[in-house]
């Protein structure tokens, strides 16, 4: 549940201290307007670089599995991620890291009001549901948080290093996960 201290919208979160190194802050990209919110980790060197989230190697499957889905990535889909700034060496953001820009998250969920959202990874599930399951378990399942419906999947880093396309392999699994979601998002319109 977001919590109800988060700042009002004229307030700003202060930016997050990661490194002294950081280039760019990446916040977003596709349509603020939009009903499914995807929310990664943090931006990668590619990401840095472009300034937008999902650019990359990762960001292309991901892409990938959503226009295969008939997800239209520019206009049914807002992207963000949990740390807004690349940590150091591309490592796993610390708690301390989430802690500090769970503010700006918060923030741009409220703005957003998205009605479907999809938690890339293991961070993006601890961050929001506070929950430290197995993703290998909760992914695929609706659950409703603040009003919200939120499903976690695999991050699309992990399906790159698992291509296997078989029936019950991560990626046939995701594939399954982007059908129920755009089934959803049917629904709802």
């Amino acid at each position: 549940m977001i919590p109800k201290n988060i700042p009002c919208d004229e307030d700003v979160p202060k930016v997050p201290d990661l490194s002294n190194s950081i280039n760019k802050i990446v916040v977003s990209r596709g349509n603020p307007f939009a009903k499914l919110m995807i929310i990664g980790e943090a931006p990668g060197a590619k990401e840095e670089e472009i300034g937008e989230p999902f650019v990359g190697r990762s960001g292309k499957l991901l892409d990938q599995l959503l226009q295969n889905a008939a997800i239209d990535t520019i206009q049914d889909v807002y992207f963000c991620n949990v740390v807004k700034c690349r940590p150091p060496e591309n490592r796993r953001p610390t708690k301390a890291e989430i802690q500090e820009n769970l503010p700006w998250l918060y923030q741009q969920i409220k703005l957003v009001n998205p009605e479907i959202i999809v938690l890339v990874g293991a961070t993006a599930l601890e961050a929001i549901l506070e929950n430290t399951s197995p993703i290998s378990i909760l992914r695929g399942k609706w659950i409703n948080w603040d009003g919200r419906l939120v499903m976690p999947i695999f991050h699309p880093a992990y399906l790159l290093r698992n291509q296997s396309k078989e029936e019950g392999t991560p990626m046939s699994l995701t594939k399954l996960d982007f059908l129920k979601i755009k089934e959803k998002i049917d629904t709802l319109k």
